[in-house]
């Protein structure tokens, strides 16, 4: 049985082939990918437009949730705050930006926007309160009463 020859080369340089740092191979694949699968059916129609949800904490305090959602470059003007019982709905539209030259690279998201949470228990929806500030939307949503933990004494 006769082995298959190998035959060396020598490194990429030595072949001529110039050394390009291996994760911009990857970045331009992926916006190949990504122009494909945007002309293809899969993708939203033009007038159609997608969303995006924004980065954002839920935390819970005996007496109240607080959602910090990082909104960074919006006026408070542009963004929508809505309350139920049970679900909290922050939303939007963050407006491309116009500047000169050539975008490259796009990093940030642009276009409509949605963020909800599931509260688990009952919540005072008219005393809700939301702030914007260096980019954080804080909106502090207080327990309904029957929601608080409260102690119990155990009689003997």
């Amino acid at each position: 049985m006769t082995l298959p020859i190998r035959h060396r080369h020598g490194s990429l340089l030595e072949r001529g082939i110039p050394w390009h740092e291996p994760t911009a191979e990857f970045e331009d694949l992926f916006e190949r990918m990504n122009r494909f699968l945007e002309s293809t059916s899969l993708a939203p129609s033009l007038s159609e437009t997608m969303t995006w949800a924004p980065l954002a904490d839920l935390h819970e305090t005996d007496d109240t949730y607080k959602v910090e959602c990082e909104l960074p470059g919006m006026k408070r003007e542009a963004i929508d705050v809505e309350i139920t019982e049970h679900e909290l709905r922050i939303s939007g539209e963050l407006k491309e930006r116009e500047r000169e030259g050539v975008l490259r690279r796009r990093g940030r998201p642009t276009g409509r926007f949605e963020y909800r949470a599931l509260l688990p228990t009952d919540v005072k929806a008219d005393d809700v309160q939301a702030s914007l500030s260096d980019g954080v939307l804080t909106v502090t949503i207080p327990k309904a009463q029957a929601a608080k933990p409260r102690h119990i004494e155990i009689k003997g």
